[in-house]
């Protein structure tokens, strides 16, 4: 028995769940449609008869005696009227040859027709949890409805119920329920629930056999049966069981399926494994044993051969005696006689010695053209080896760029998977290493493994993550023999902001004889001509030399943004920062004077400060040239007053927080910081490059693929809201 009431967090998650689909109240006498949708019976029947059909025999209202017509259902006065004869009355004709009505019910929450039956809503069963469930709940919240009084108390003394009997279908107070239900009576076993103005059914029944409970479930029809409705022949061959069973059954039904598929699917796995394994095995005992009777053929016949010669080196070996004679008549010393036996024995020996210079091995010992070479066959059957990151390619942007190579003596890989997860807390030193597998940082956790699956080549670009973030990155070979080891795992730092794209914009008169600009507007390279050397020979006399200077194609507003560029380690002077545009075009076109203090080459930044200290200054630049770095004598993050310098990145990072009026230069390999500084941001900012003699600069491009087609040079603002007109 379910008397636990709701409780009040639950209220408000679940009272969508107790209304109607078609009258939007609170469900009452609900029923379960066959697309297993509850809706109000009479809900549902005013639909079918506003489809045209005719009205159906519904069950009574509840009528107890704490019920009056103020308190029962509004429902009530809408009830269809009963049901007429459709039927004609010619003779001949009878009522139950009437061909049946199939209805279809236009279900509001799937919106599908579905099809009641023969019988219509009769033959759909009364959602009784339902109901259980909506009397708990207007018991919890108290939806305005009258007190349920207890219907034995006599006036005016009468009280409030506390229980309602199941089989009494009363409502009792406490006194009158100890009262009416004493103790070692049959009355004790009844079913006490709350007070209510409806008294259900205390069990589902039949909705053709009213008197036969639904204690049983056919799993081949998934519907209920009583006993009756088990012995038709429609349910012949069918698997039935008992409704406990079906309720254990379906409380466990998708944790059972689901087992049940793992159990299911790792078994086959596990077999076909086998029989590949059988059959390989095999294949090879088949080809091993031919083999192997081949080579023993060949063993048998180079050993005869071997015994033939054996033979005949015997039979050579003999001539030594001969050799011993021919010493002995060496030392005759009658010239007839050693003539004599000279002349026989001299054959004899020439004989010998053209059979021994003959003689030669017919058989190769060796056996070398029956070794087998089955490295190919094993590099075949064996996993790719972990491959190796190139962390001179890999590199974090606007996306990450994950870049990796298989070892030499590695089995190919038909495709890899690559795996990458946020490193939760502070990069600290982590940032760029290239750690084991299974290794982890000190200082921080990790986010659940993402996958790239099926990555056709080796190399793959990640999406979709947050700023300032590090991420951890592996990846996997995988072959028909499956999948190899990891790679080892390395760290990338992505950017402190959004990225900015732009182009580099010539506008302002480039100085083409000096100054080129590369195909895409994203490399710029310039080559001191003779007007620059003459120049720079009068320098000392502090005479005036125009620098060429070029700005992006897009002016800041607002936000924060970072971009990344490359200055090649040759060049003489590279200033690389931003300023505002109006400032940008004046000090553009107003030559600068090389020996005044506001422009010192060694200062690192030209800021103009020396004119407003108390404003920001409209500039900032940070000054590089042959491979160093120059960076200011004072700073946020730098206070010492001599002149420092560090070496210059491969990639130089540009972080401009417009709303603060900062500008962050980072070791953009490392996000390392290599000097902040503050610029004037009242109006819009232009990132800004300046060449002072030779030198080269490449913009970052995106990781992102970018359109083919080069558009004309643009102008944008980035700003997503209205900004005053000097803006």
């Amino acid at each position: 028995m379910l008397h636990t009431r709701i409780s009040i967090s639950n209220m408000k998650s679940i009272e969508r769940e107790l209304h109607c689909p078609v009258c939007e109240e609170m469900v009452k006498q609900p029923i379960v449609l066959p697309c297993m949708h509850s809706v109000c019976v009479l809900c549902a029947a005013e639909v079918l008869v506003q489809r045209g059909y005719p009205p159906p025999e519904l069950p009574p209202e509840p009528n107890t005696p704490t019920s009056s017509p103020i308190t029962r259902s509004p429902r009530q006065t809408r009830r269809p009227p009963p049901k007429t004869d459709l039927c004609g009355t010619h003779p001949g004709r009878r009522r139950k040859d009437t061909p049946p009505v199939i209805m279809l019910f236009p279900c509001p929450t799937c919106g599908k027709d579905v099809e009641l039956g023969e019988r219509g809503l009769a033959d759909c069963l009364r959602n009784l949890t339902l109901e259980r469930i909506v009397e708990r709940y207007r018991h919890t919240v108290s939806l305005g409805s009258m007190a349920v009084m207890c219907q034995f108390c006599k006036p005016p003394q009468a009280l409030e119920a506390t229980k309602g009997c199941a089989d009494c279908r009363s409502n009792f107070c406490n006194e009158c329920f100890k009262l009416y239900h004493p103790w070692g009576t049959p009355r004790a076993q009844h079913e006490h629930i709350l007070p209510t103005h409806s008294f259900r059914p205390k069990v589902l029944v039949c909705v053709e056999h009213e008197q036969e409970r639904l204690q049983f479930y056919c799993r081949s029809c998934q519907r209920l049966l009583c006993p009756l409705c088990k012995l038709r022949r429609a349910h012949s061959g069918h698997k039935i069981i008992n409704s406990q069973s079906s309720f254990a059954i379906l409380l466990c039904c998708p944790v059972n399926s689901l087992y049940l598929c793992v159990q299911v699917n790792s078994a086959v796995a596990k077999e076909q494994l086998n029989q590949c394994v059988s059959e390989l095995r095999g294949v090879l005992a088949e080809r091993q044993g031919a083999l192997a009777m081949f080579l023993e053929g060949a063993r048998a016949q180079r050993a005869g051969t071997l015994n033939a010669q054996f033979s005949e080196k015997q039979s050579l070996l003999e001539n030594a005696a001969l050799l011993t004679y021919t010493q002995e008549l060496l030392k005759e010393t009658d010239q007839s006689c050693f003539v004599q036996a000279a002349r026989v024995t001299h054959n004899r020996l020439v004989k010998a010695i053209e059979n021994l210079q003959h003689f030669s091995l017919s058989a190769d010992p060796s056996f070398r053209h029956f070794q087998m070479d089955v490295s190919r066959e094993l590099k075949a059957l064996s996993t790719p080896l972990a491959p190796v990151i190139d962390t001179q390619k890999t590199l974090a942007y606007d996306q990450l760029y994950l870049c990796w190579r298989l070892p030499q003596d590695s089995a190919p890989a038909w495709h890899y998977s690559v795996e990458y997860q946020r490193k939760v807390g502070g990069a600290g030193a982590l940032w760029g290493r290239v750690l084991s597998e299974g290794s982890s940082g000190s200082n921080g956790t990790h986010c659940s493994w993402q996958h790239l699956d099926d990555v056709g080549g080796t190399s793959a670009v990640i999406d979709k993550l947050e700023m300032d973030s590090v991420y951890v990155l592996r990846v996997r070979g995988c072959n028909k023999a499956g999948f190899g080891e990891y790679s080892e795992e390395v760290y990338l730092h992505t950017p402190p902001a959004p990225v900015l794209s732009f182009c580099l914009d010539s506008r302002w008169g480039l100085h083409a004889e000096r100054v080129a600009l590369g195909k895409g507007q994203t490399y710029a390279r310039s080559v001191p001509g003779m007007t620059l050397l003459q120049a720079a020979d009068r320098a000392l006399t502090s005479c005036h030399l125009t620098s060429d200077l070029l700005v992006a194609d897009v002016s800041i507003t607002q936000g924060r943004h970072y971009w990344a560029c490359s200055v090649e380690p040759g060049s003489y002077l590279v200033k690389v920062g931003v300023g505002i545009e109006a400032k940008l075009q004046e000090w553009f076109h107003l030559p600068q004077d090389m020996a005044s203090p506001r422009y010192d080459p060694d200062s690192g930044h030209d800021s103009g400060a020396e004119d407003a200290q108390d404003s920001p200054p409209p500039f900032c630049f940070l000054t590089m040239g042959m491979g160093k770095i120059l960076l200011p004598k004072c700073g946020t993050s730098n206070t010492s007053t001599g002149l420092l310098t560090a070496p210059l990145p491969p990639r130089l990072g540009l972080c401009l927080d417009f709303e603060k009026g900062r500008l962050t230069f980072y070791d953009a390999h490392s996000l390392r910081v290599l000097w902040e500084g503050t610029v004037d941001c009242s109006a819009p900012v232009c990132p800004a490059f300046c060449f002072i003699g030779g030198g080269a600069l490449q913009l970052q491009e995106q990781i992102a693929n970018r359109s083919t087609e080069q558009n004309p040079p643009r102008r944008v603002t980035i700003q997503t809201r209205a900004t005053d007109a000097g803006h």
